[in-house]
C-alpha cells in the first residue's frame, strides 16, 4: 500500500460514501492499475470505477525562495454493490506510561 496516502474526509467525500465510492489521497506517480490492485488486494473488494484528478499545488514561501506542497493525485473509487471499506484508523498512542 505504498501508493495510496490517506483517506480524504470532507462533505462530498462523505457523501459519496453513500453511492458505494471511497476517496483517497495517491502519490501521483501511481496508476490507475497500480491503485486499483492494491486496493482489490489489501481491503479484499471489487473495483469497478475509478476517478481521478489532480490537486491544485499549494505555494510555500522559505525566505526568498518560492516552493510548492507536494504533489498528489485524489481517486475516488467505486465499488461493486456489497462490498465496503472499513474505516482507516490512525494508530492511537499509549499515553499510560505505567504499561
Amino acid at each position: 500500500m505504498d501508493g495510496i496516502k490517506y483517506a480524504v474526509v470532507t462533505d462530498k467525500s462523505i457523501r459519496l460514501l453513500l453511492k458505494n465510492q471511497y476517496t483517497y489521497n495517491v502519490e501521483s506517480g501511481s496508476t490507475r492499475t497500480e491503485i486499483k490492485h492494491w486496493v482489490e488486494l489489501f481491503f479484499g473488494v471489487k473495483v469497478i470505477a475509478m476517478n481521478s484528478h489532480r490537486l491544485p499545488v499549494k505555494g510555500r514561501r522559505m525566505g526568498p525562495i518560492m516552493g510548492h506542497t507536494m504533489h498528489y493525485r485524489r481517486m475516488i473509487i467505486t465499488l461493486q454493490p456489497g462490498y465496503s471499506i472499513p474505516p482507516l484508523r490512525k494508530k492511537e498512542k499509549n499515553l499510560n506510561k505505567n504499561t
